[in-house]
């Protein structure tokens, strides 16, 4: 019996550190290089713990990290206005290791900015 719960306790510990491991901090990410361009969204992923779109950007396929969806929804950037092939203008920072990666700070989708922090 105490072998099980030790045992339970041991996967409940590494559960919790690939949890903690996957959202990642922001500080990754370089809040001194800012990045602005538009591109068409490629994909879209609306879930949480935050939404993301891909887009190609100077001959690169970009990972964009959103706001959680409670958020932009709240801030009028439902999921349907963001679907594959409209485009939209990204101003955020990108990832300090150089992986294809940026955190979105605002958006502007049809003539809207929506500031996602």
């Amino acid at each position: 019996m105490r072998k099980l719960a030790l045992l339970v306790a041991c996967l409940a510990l590494v559960l919790g550190a690939t949890a903690a491991f996957a959202h990642h901090g922001w500080s990754s990410y370089d809040a001194d290089k800012s990045l602005n361009f538009e591109a068409p969204i490629k994909t879209v992923s609306y879930r949480n713990p935050h939404a993301h779109i891909t887009v190609d950007f100077e001959g690169r396929e970009w990972h964009v990290v959103l706001a959680p969806i409670s958020r932009m929804a709240a801030r009028g950037l439902p999921e349907s206005d963001l679907l594959p092939g409209k485009r939209i203008t990204i101003v955020g920072y990108p990832r300090k290791d150089g992986e294809a990666e940026i955190r979105a700070e605002r958006v502007i989708v049809d003539g809207r900015t929506v500031e996602l922090r």
